[in-house]
């Protein structure tokens, strides 16, 4: 996949591109309902002969358009953003800087500039996706400012449970710390990514180490609690259990930020610095505090069997 960074306004020729068809929009976490319109528009490239392109904007639309309504974190950052959309074969990806000066581009300029310009022969987008200045253009009046030259689809609402797949509704149920939901609704587990750095090293003196995580972009995090995840090391994944939160059991006094924890199990290496991707698969319980080491420790005990059991479970469930 070929990524290209777009500044408005830009320079780039119709001629310097093959004919493609184009997925437009945001794709925050690029769920089912993302998933349906870049698959859409592959089904039509591979129809008309031509590449499959997908645009999307940085930063988020509304921190410009409504400054301080912006996510603060984000389901799929920018870098995971660009790997999933590679994985599903995407031919090019164009990652227009979403700026003042771009959001007033009529919708007329907009198709003239950034569609027709790329040499899209077919648009695809999601029926709520909007541009131009102040939204006017929507996938129902698409025709009237195309003009005729070049086709669009609109790709009708996808819904779980009677709702809409949105990436709203994905930040709601990951804050709620539902994230088997998430994973239902995003075709695939939550995940943040990040480098394993140095923490208090309190888990190898009870017997359970754990690797605390740094986050390596602005993810949302699940709320306080303990969950069971899957962690990538090196291509490698280990089944484990994440622990969201302050330790109330070691801290009177609440620290700053809660610490992510994770103990991977049947796994014993020195890893600080190394880059690490930690899946969410089931959140087991909330956070507590103790009344003893003792007493966390078998705590502890339990959340890994319980795990171990989800993982079980989850597998012969596959087979």
């Amino acid at each position: 996949m070929k990524t290209i960074h777009i500044s408005h306004p830009h320079d780039l020729k119709r001629e310097d591109f093959p004919k493609s068809v184009m997925a437009l929009g945001y794709f925050d976490g690029v769920h089912l309902g993302h998933q349906q319109v870049i698959r859409a528009a592959e089904t039509i490239a591979k129809r008309e002969g031509a590449k499959t392109s997908v645009m999307t904007f940085h930063p988020h639309p509304t921190a410009v358009l409504k400054k301080g309504s912006e996510p603060k974190d984000l389901i799929t950052p920018l870098s995971d953003k660009i790997s999933i959309i590679e994985g599903m074969g995407a031919d090019y990806l164009y990652i227009v800087e979403f700026s003042p000066e771009f959001a007033s581009l009529s919708p007329e300029e907009f198709i003239e500039q950034y569609i027709l310009g790329f040499n899209v022969c077919h648009v695809v987008a999601g029926f709520d996706f909007t541009f131009g200045k102040f939204g006017k253009g929507t996938m129902e009046n698409f025709q009237e400012y195309a003009k005729g030259r070049v086709r669009g689809t609109c790709v009708a609402k996808y819904s779980n449970q009677d709702q809409k797949v949105s990436s709203t509704r994905i930040r709601t149920v990951i804050g709620a710390g539902d994230v088997e939901y998430a994973a239902e609704l995003l075709g695939r587990p939550y995940y943040v990514k990040g480098i394993v750095i140095h923490g208090d090293k309190r888990g190898r003196t009870i017997g359970f180490p754990t690797a605390n995580i740094g986050l390596s972009d602005a993810y949302i995090v699940p709320p306080t609690g303990v969950y069971a995840v899957k962690a990538e090391i090196g291509g490698t994944s280990y089944n484990g259990v994440c622990n969201v939160g302050y330790k109330p059991t070691f801290y009177e006094k609440r620290p700053d930020q809660p610490s992510i924890e994770v103990n991977l199990f049947d796994f014993n290496r020195e890893i600080y610095g190394t880059d690490i991707k930690v899946e969410w698969y089931r959140r087991l319980r909330s956070e507590k505090k103790f009344g003893s080491v003792d007493e966390l420790v078998a705590q502890i005990s339990k959340d890994k069997e319980e795990a171990i059991r989800f993982f079980q479970e989850a597998k012969l469930t596959e087979i």
